[in-house]
């Protein structure tokens, strides 16, 4: 059975096609990829592991299935722990493929792999003197990959327009649309040239295509352009950008916002309420909806429409007093311990939107503003660790269960085994001792017949009949020599007579007896070996049955005592990480509701100068 696989880099990168199809030959490897490519990363790493230790434990790793893998196997090995999070493991395993005696393509690879993770850890100078260290061919599916990275490096490290001259050249791939014109202008704008870069980004803006990752790519590039010329009151060229961006991208609300500024501050007030009005209608927990809540009525108050203006001031100020009401009560649930009940919740974890999905939970109001907290990269981090955690707790536990399985069936087997072993053995050693007799035989019997080689003795082959016979007439003789009694003559001669037909046939039948002898010996000897094979095969049962169920009780005692010891651990470390993560969500939720709080005095004050406009107007209008 032919099995293709493709290399798990990909999965880890989050790729839907294969880069390259290769023959697997090795099922362990294969079972640790299927894990992987189900996000898996723990499991595909166990597996892995153990694999690669396995096949440089053996005496001729060339012997072994993993032989034909094991360069991919040792990168893919870095590749989960990276996915895991396990940089510093990573790094030594990609290290390790780095320095050994390896082709120049692969060790490249392996270097771009490493000057990635430093990258990842924010450790742009270590990963600039990673890159620095390629040398020669390069593999052609990483060419586009690790130009980009070095670019990315590059700007990291300040060296902007050196990432430029490289950006320059990746204009055209095919992988890298819209993200290389995106970093060339940050990159041109950062060296100084502002409209250099500024052109950039406004041809990322205008990128055509049906791709995700690239629209969204240029949403933020028209996202940040327009929100540049809005703050140089360039308000027409800074609306003509903001409207290009889509309406449902991630990027809408603030783009929406920006153009309404952008009418607004022009005096347009009726077109400002254009954007404003669909920006209110979605989450009113976004912020640039909650300020777009402020911006309408503003509008309104503008165009002298006082009275609706009032009604949408107080319909916001009721708004931001209910948000205000659910932050505190998120605030509250937090530090209950609510929240953290909430990310773990399995059913959630199922969706491939299980962020989003967590909004939608019944009683967990902790979670309604989890996507903007979700937007800090500290706080990703720190979640993906408690994540990680938990999931290191349920996995304990099943260990734990394992164990208690395992405990079962050895004690079933010892209970089928120790009523029947003793009788067994005593059958056995009954029979041990007649077959080293047969044994003891057999090779005496091998002994002659070689000595017979060089001194033949007939009688040695003599029949049984034959020996009778021979004792027959040498009683006879005895009988009638007994007393001292002569022979007849007759008697005698015919005694000798029989002596000499039974010596004439066993010397004339010698030759014929030796070969049956040695052929009988062979035939025996076969038999033997048989013999020998059937009690090597009853020892190794025996032996089976005995491994079976003894001497597991140390390593099981053992290994509970470990998974007790790093449960304590992991229990130390998620009481840690979830303390860390719950501070982080009460001090972005406080922010939030400082910022709601000053939304309310804002609405406050627009309500009571609505009113009193309109009051006013009310006035002059009866006084006229």
């Amino acid at each position: 059975m032919t099995i293709l696989i493709f290399s798990a880099t990909s999965a880890s990168a989050g790729a839907s096609a294969p880069k390259e199809l290769k023959v697997l030959k090795d099922l362990h490897f294969g079972e640790a990829l299927y894990y992987a490519f189900q996000g898996d990363w723990f499991g595909a790493i166990a597996r892995l592991d153990t694999e690669l230790m396995q096949h440089h434990g053996v005496d001729e790793p060339e012997r072994d299935t993993l032989h034909y893998h094991v360069h991919q196997a040792e990168f893919d090995v870095g590749d989960f722990e990276l996915a895991y999070r396990m940089h510093q493991r990573a790094g030594r395993a990609i290290t390790a493929v780095i320095e050994g005696n390896v082709e120049e393509p692969v060790r490249n690879e392996a270097i771009f792999r490493l000057a990635r993770i430093y990258f990842q850890k924010d450790q742009p100078v270590n990963a600039q003197y990673a890159v620095e260290r390629i040398r020669g061919a390069v593999p052609p599916e990483i060419r586009d990959d690790l130009d980009f990275l070095r670019t990315q490096i590059l700007m990291a490290n300040g060296r902007f327009a050196e990432a430029a001259r490289i950006l320059r050249d990746l204009q055209d791939a095919k992988s890298l649309e819209g993200f290389a014109a995106y970093n060339l202008g940050i990159a041109m704008i950062k060296d100084g040239k502002e409209l250099e870069g500024r052109q950039y980004l406004d041809r990322t803006g205008r990128i055509n295509s049906k791709d995700e990752l690239t629209l969204a790519i240029k949403d933020k590039a028209n996202l940040v352009l327009g929100s540049k010329l809005l703050q140089e009151n360039n308000f027409e060229g800074a609306k003509q950008v903001l409207d290009r961006v889509r309406l449902n991208g991630p990027f809408s609300d603030r783009a929406l916002l920006g153009s309404g500024w952008a009418d607004a501050l022009q005096g347009r007030f009726e077109r400002a309420l254009v954007p404003w009005s669909t920006v209110v209608t979605r989450e009113v927990t976004d912020a640039s909806v909650q300020e777009a809540m402020l911006a309408v009525p503003y509008s309104y108050g503008k165009l002298n429409v006082t009275g609706k203006a009032a009604l949408m001031y107080g319909g916001a100020l009721e708004k931001f007093g209910d948000e205000v009401d659910k932050l505190g009560a998120s605030i509250e649930s937090i530090r209950e311990g609510h929240f953290l009940q909430a990310l773990v919740r399995e059913e959630v974890k199922q969706d491939a939107d299980w962020v989003v999905k967590l909004r939608e939970l019944p009683h967990t109001p902790e979670t309604y503003y989890l996507l903007d907290l979700m937007a800090s990269h500290d706080f990703q981090e720190s979640l993906k660790n408690y994540l990680d955690l938990e999931q290191l707790r349920t996995k304990m536990g099943s260990w734990e269960r394992d164990l208690d399985a395992f405990e079962e069936i050895i004690a079933q087997r010892r209970a089928y085994y120790e009523p029947l072993l003793p009788v067994i053995d005593r059958e056995f050693r009954r029979l041990d001792s007649q077959m080293r007799l047969r044994l003891e035989q057999r090779d005496r019997i091998g002994q002659r017949l070689k000595a017979m080689l060089v001194v033949p003795r007939p009688d040695y082959l003599a029949t049984a009949e034959e020996r009778v016979i021979s004792e027959q007439i040498a009683l006879s003789e005895r009988k009638l020599t007994a007393g001292g009694a002569a022979v007849p003559g007759d008697v005698e001669a015919r005694i000798a007579r029989l002596r000499g037909v039974l010596h004439w046939n066993i010397h004339t039948e010698y030759d014929r007896r030796f070969t049956e002898a040695h052929t009988h010996l062979r035939d025996l000897n076969g038999e033997v070996e048989r013999l020998k094979r059937q009690y090597a095969a009853f020892v190794r049962a025996r032996q089976a049955a005995t491994l079976s169920c003894e001497g597991y009780d140390d390593g099981i005692r053992r290994q509970r005592s470990l998974i007790q010891a790093a449960r304590e651990k992991v229990g130390e470390l998620m009481a840690r990480q979830g303390h860390m993560l719950e501070t982080m969500a009460v001090n972005e939720l406080t922010a939030r509701r400082e910022r709601l709080a000053d939304f309310q005095i804002k609405a406050r004050f627009g309500m009571a100068d609505s009113y009193d406009r309109a009051t006013r107007a009310q006035t002059q209008e009866k006084g006229e």
